[in-house]
């Protein structure tokens, strides 16, 4: 998270802050990002929260059941996600946040 906020403020790109991880994230978002992206982009199995979660929690997940999963623990969602128009990057890629930059609509 801050690798990614400080090259948006070195890049001079406006940016709004939503800490999903204490502020919550309502469905209709999660599932937008998951039709975007795919569920298992989204998904942070390496975080604590998922390596604590019951094998039977983990094994043969659905989209459905990780997006449940990922409501209710907000902290299981990979970060950051950043929404760029309609392009959505999910963790921190300096490249990648380059390509997307640049190819905005300049005014």
């Amino acid at each position: 998270m801050k690798k990614a906020r400080a090259w948006l403020d070195s890049h001079g790109v406006a940016h709004a802050f939503h800490d999903y991880k204490t502020a919550g994230i309502d469905a209709a978002t999660l599932q937008a990002w998951a039709k975007k992206v795919g569920w298992e982009t989204l998904l942070n199995r390496s975080g604590t929260t998922f390596r604590k979660l019951p094998d039977g929690d983990k094994e043969g997940l659905t989209e459905a059941r990780a997006l449940a999963l990922m409501q209710a623990q907000p902290s299981m969602i990979k970060r950051p996600v950043l929404a760029l128009g309609d392009r959505l990057l999910v963790g921190f890629d300096a490249a990648a946040y380059q390509d997307a930059i640049a190819s905005l609509p300049r005014d």
